[in-house]
């Protein structure tokens, strides 16, 4: 270990409870709740094995009035919500790992579409969260009801081998909205002035510490800044904690609501390493208590000095820690340069709250820990490790199927890259505006392979098939990735435009302003966006800090619509708007000619814009004539002893980075199949009755 590192190793008391060091998966969401169990198990339990001090759950209703469904949660009503923690609780000890539990109450933003009950919140205010979705106003037999369930719920978390409960007030949820002047508008004991409005929350605290105070440390998440008008301000939060500081063993601070949640779970494309510390910094001022804090942390110097300025004393971690769950081990042997360090694109979260499942773009195995049984750190031996294999295309799926190929044992793994230089697409992706953090997909694998002596890599050489087939693999796995669609193929009609040719001087693709500098005669280009998410608001930043005058036209119905769920989407249509990008949407364009494009608005009528260059952000296609070639020729495959053939990635079908990381790991564990890239069931967690069934 670096000696400056020996610091985050250092433990911490936390009330009745000790962690074995400094480093603190908060409670994120997964999508696995109570709903998986064993997911939810082997996932913390993974991390706890990385080495974390503790690790925590998602946010856990503790009463059925709380619903946000169809987001999953660890729902904690009854024993029955108790037996499927247990499981996670288990895991963590396992691991030496202490176990939270975040017990929640959404207050107003509880849609309830599920369970029926009316909404509840300090006031009869509408969610600002959820349309149509007015709360009813607590009343006194309300508030001692819900603080009576928090202390059950607590009870039952004690029991359940919880080491840490928690009552949750960050993200503008019950106890915040008891607190924020924005949704308490009470005249009694419970509103009005600053201790009248805190008292909610404080009588909560007192409760739940003299139910199992000296049992579990009692935790509070708070947001010390609210960054908007639905929290509170730093001077409050100060005030709010030297109130509570008394019934509270550790704070768990962050910044945001619930509505700018993208200043919370802050991308790479918009917040720096460690962005928070300039409000959650502060709270030092107002106690001694152990505190907790997050920023994307994935420096270990970093997270060592923030220990050292007193300023925190545990660093938490949500996206990093799904990123590398043996991030702390990493550390402690002093392999840093192996950490898997988070990009920051959150496509985590658009897999959580958007398909109902954790993964992770740098991580192929998050949330796979126990439905595929992959674990981050371990794979299994190779079968045959004589085989020869090659590998081409060094793009994210060619990578990292090489990569995990080399540490199952293959003894002969050649990566053949076209290009002088490895990564594929995000060679140039990661060099447009703010994508920079992206790039680390590409250096992990790189750092990877240079400790790979059994994988060797060769850049700058195109092989055509009679290269492959002479090449003397008796397993080729082709990554040869996609390309954006020069005639302008798009989604809205799935035919190309009219006049649209890359040869020509005024039409572009993605790549050639990226890669080659192609740019229009004059000043005026559209880029012209039927994808939805990164490479046409980037190619129109990039160019705008150029000084053209950029006009995106998207044939959809916002500007990057895959971005609001990465929570970054009112930022980047922002920061558009800041470089002076005019955006249009619900256009598709149809023609093409050298000073115009031409096209339709989605009601029906005409639409034109005088241009002198465009930009075709439309759809991509795959590179797959090198497969098709040697699939067609059975005899030659044979003749040369290639007994595999397999194609991952973009070159099967264009697909989000994320994917194509994914695709090229389970090649790689996979690849002794008959058919590797056979879609297999995995398990599903279904729940079976508890009698036999009948042969």
């Amino acid at each position: 270990m670096d000696p400056n590192h020996a610091i985050l190793f250092e433990p911490v008391q936390i009330g009745p409870k000790t962690l074995r060091n400094r480093f603190y998966q908060v409670p994120h969401c997964s999508g696995f709740g109570t709903e998986k169990p064993w997911t939810q198990a082997a996932h913390r339990g993974m991390k706890a094995e990385g080495g974390w001090g503790a690790v925590c759950t998602e946010y856990a209703p503790f009463t059925p009035d709380t619903d946000e469904a169809p987001l999953i949660a660890a729902r904690f009503w009854d024993r029955d919500d108790m037996r499927a923690l247990r499981l996670m609780t288990d895991a963590a000890h396992r691991h030496g790992a202490l176990a939270g539990l975040e017990l929640h109450h959404a207050g107003n933003h509880a849609e309830n579409n599920v369970t029926r009950y009316p909404t509840l919140a300090p006031s009869q205010t509408a969610s600002d969260l959820h349309a149509h979705v007015v709360a009813k106003a607590m009343d006194r037999a309300d508030i001692e009801r819900i603080q009576r369930d928090w202390v059950e719920a607590a009870k039952r978390a004690r029991d359940c081998g919880f080491d840490i409960v928690y009552a949750y007030g960050a993200h503008s949820y019950l106890l915040m909205q008891f607190l924020s002047p924005f949704y308490n508008r009470r005249s009694d004991g419970y509103g009005g002035s600053f201790r009248n409005r805190a008292r909610f929350w404080l009588e909560t605290l007192e409760r739940g510490k003299e139910a199992v105070g000296d049992d579990c440390a009692i935790a509070t998440r708070i947001a010390v800044e609210g960054l908007g008008p639905s929290g509170i301000r730093l001077d409050e939060a100060l005030e709010f904690v030297a109130l509570a500081d008394p019934y509270v063993d550790l704070w768990d601070v962050n910044v945001g609501s619930i509505s700018l949640w993208s200043h919370d779970s802050g991308t790479s494309r918009y917040f720096e390493e460690g962005y928070q510390l300039e409000w959650t910094g502060r709270v030092r001022e107002a106690t001694g208590k152990p505190i907790v804090g997050v920023a994307r942390l994935t420096s270990p110097d970093l997270m060592a000095g923030i220990i050292r300025s007193g300023a925190w004393d545990l660093i938490g971690a949500a996206r990093p820690s799904i990123a590398d769950p043996f991030l702390p081990q990493k550390v402690a042997e002093g392999r840093t340069e192996e950490i898997r360090e988070c990009t920051g694109s959150n496509v985590c979260i658009m897999k959580v709250d958007g398909f109902g499942h954790l993964g992770c773009v740098q991580n192929p195995t998050a949330g796979e820990e126990h439905r595929r049984g992959w674990h981050p750190e371990r794979v299994e031996p190779a079968t045959n490790a004589s085989t020869p294999i090659l590998v081409v295309g060094a793009g994210p799926a060619g990578l990292e199927c090489a990569v995990t190929l080399g540490r199952r044992g293959y003894e002969m793994v050649h990566l053949v890259e076209a290009e002088p230089e490895l990564g594929g697409k995000l060679r140039w992706i990661r060099r447009l505006p703010t994508l920079g953090d992206w790039g680390r997909v590409v250096d992990h694998r790189a750092v990877m392979l240079g400790k790979l002596g059994n994988v060797a890599v060769v850049t700058g050489k195109r092989l055509s098939a009679d290269d492959v087939l002479d090449y003397g693999a008796a397993t080729v796995v082709l990554a040869t990735g996609s390309r954006w669609s020069g005639e302008g193929l798009q989604a809205n009609t799935h035919e190309p435009i009219a006049g649209a040719d890359p040869s020509l001087p005024h039409v572009m693709t993605p790549e050639q302003v990226a890669v080659l500098g192609k740019r229009p005669m004059g000043r005026r280009v559209a880029v012209y966006d039927a994808e939805g998410y990164f490479t046409g608001p980037g190619i129109a930043q990039l160019l705008a800090r150029e000084g053209f005058e950029v006009a995106l036209v998207t044939a959809l119905a916002v500007v990057s619509p895959i971005s609001d769920l990465t929570v970054e989407g009112p930022l980047l249509r922002q920061a558009l708007h800041d470089a002076g990008v005019r955006m249009t949407t619900g256009v598709t364009i149809t023609g093409i000619d050298p000073w115009r494009v031409i096209g339709e608005t989605e009601f029906g009528d005409p639409w034109s814009l005088e241009v002198d260059g465009v930009v075709l952000v439309t759809q991509q296609v795959s590179d797959d004539a090198l497969y098709r070639e040697l699939a067609e020729d059975a005899d030659a495959l044979a003749k040369a002893g290639i007994t595999r053939l397999v194609r991952i990635g973009d070159a099967v079908a264009p697909r989000m980075v994320s994917e194509a990381v994914f695709e090229g790991h389970r090649a790689a564990r996979e690849i002794e199949l008959a058919d590797p890239m056979a879609v297999r069931p995995f398990d599903r967690e279904r729940r079976v009755p508890a009698v036999e069934l009948e042969a």
